[in-house]
Parts: C-alpha cells; sequence; structure tokens
C-alpha cells in the first residue's frame, strides 16, 4: 500500500501541482484521468491523494462547526490539530485499505460468477477508490446541498474508475462497486445524512406553505360568512 514507484509506466505527476491537476482532471475529465494516470504499482499517489481530500473536508468542517470538534482536556486548538492528524495518518489510511479491500473480494467474487472478467491488480483498485473521493474535498461545509452532490458525484466515479481500470461495462462496474460506494459516500462522506436533511428542509416546506394557505383559506372564508 506505501509503495511508490520511482518511475511507473503512466501514473499521475508528482508534488502539489501533480496533486492539485489530478484533483481537477478527475473532476473534469474522469474517464482519461483513470485510463492515463492509474499505473499498476503506483498507490502511494492514490493514498496522498485520498489523505489530502480528507484532511480538506475534515478542516472546512471543523472550522465552520467547531462544535464537532471532540475537545480533549479543555484544549480546543491542541484537540483540533489531534484529530487532523488522527483523520491523516490513521482514518484516511484505514478507510481507504478497508474499502479497497472489500473492493477487491467483490470483483472476485463477481469474476468467479462470470460477471466481471479479467481483472486489473488491486494497486488499480486502490487508487481508483482513492481519486473517486475527489469532489469530497468541498463537501466539509454544512450545507446539504453540497455535501450530497458530492458524495453523489463521488460515486458516479467510483463507478467510473472501476469500470475503467478493469475494463467493465457501466451497468457491471455499477454492480460491483454499489457496496463500496454506499459505505464510503453514503456513510463515511455523510452523503445519506445531507439528504435526510434536504428531505426533511423539503418536507419542512410544504407543511408551511400548505399551513399557509389553509390560513388563507380560513380568512376567505371568514370575510365570506362576514359579507352575508
Amino acid at each position: 500500500m506505501t509503495q511508490w514507484v520511482e518511475t511507473p509506466s503512466g501514473g499521475r505527476d508528482r508534488g502539489p501541482a501533480g496533486l492539485l491537476r489530478a484533483w481537477a482532471e478527475v473532476m473534469v475529465r474522469p474517464r482519461r484521468f483513470f485510463r492515463n494516470g492509474v499505473a499498476p504499482g503506483d498507490q502511494a499517489p492514490g493514498l496522498v491523494f485520498a489523505v489530502a481530500v480528507t484532511l480538506a473536508h475534515v478542516t472546512v468542517r471543523f472550522l465552520l462547526d467547531p462544535a464537532q470538534v471532540p475537545v480533549i482536556a479543555g484544549r480546543p486548538t491542541a484537540s483540533l490539530g489531534f484529530a487532523l492528524l488522527v483523520a491523516a495518518l490513521i482514518a484516511a489510511p484505514l478507510a481507504l485499505h478497508l474499502t479497497a479491500a472489500l473492493q477487491t473480494v467483490l470483483l472476485v467474487v463477481l469474476s468467479a460468477v462470470g460477471v466481471v472478467g479479467e481483472r486489473a491488480g488491486v494497486s488499480q483498485t486502490v487508487q481508483a477508490v482513492a481519486y473517486a473521493t475527489a469532489p469530497c474535498a468541498l463537501s466539509g461545509a454544512p450545507v446539504p446541498v453540497l455535501q450530497s452532490l458530492a458524495a453523489g458525484y463521488g460515486f458516479v466515479l467510483l463507478v467510473v474508475g472501476i469500470g475503467t481500470v478493469h475494463d467493465l461495462s457501466w451497468p457491471r462496474a455499477l454492480v460491483a462497486t454499489v457496496l463500496p460506494g454506499v459505505l464510503v459516500f453514503g456513510y463515511g462522506f455523510r452523503g445519506f445524512a445531507a439528504a435526510a436533511q434536504m428531505a426533511d428542509g423539503r418536507l419542512l416546506w410544504a407543511v408551511s406553505n400548505e399551513t399557509n394557505a389553509t390560513g388563507a383559506a380560513l380568512v376567505d372564508l371568514t370575510l365570506a360568512v362576514q359579507l352575508v
């Protein structure tokens, strides 16, 4: 997982500029990026990418909603730094490992039953999962619409990435990625919670409108009775 191939056959560019270019390309031209920016054995850049996305997400989330920071020993600033370190050094790598392992197992099972043909290597799966998280760098803000869109697009990128690196049609890629996508984007990046907040907001708006309409109807009825 921590292997960094110095001269891979393909793969993305190194350094901060390469990281930003990778983010922009996977957001705008995902199929071309997954075809050209993913190289066998070149997993470390994918890990760096996933860590950077997680840090961006968590940093914005904590800064805009300080109540989310777990305060330790009454020291909020130190607690914020500690939480970011845990996210970067433990949470992001562990989540990427587990998701890639789950995705690999699902691909093996689907290959055994004939749904998936010849597969690429595990390293390509790891990279596809890592780069699919790109939209969630923007979803730290407590804005349900933005969080839902980022999580939804992340799932789309996972389908595109797995389909591209393993040469699958999109229906087969969708079948292979439903469970990992639900875990990563539905729960990990809070896509389901954001969608629920949006649904609650629409429900409250509809109830408010209905209440206003009912009140207006009662006023009209009262005026009509008075005129009679």
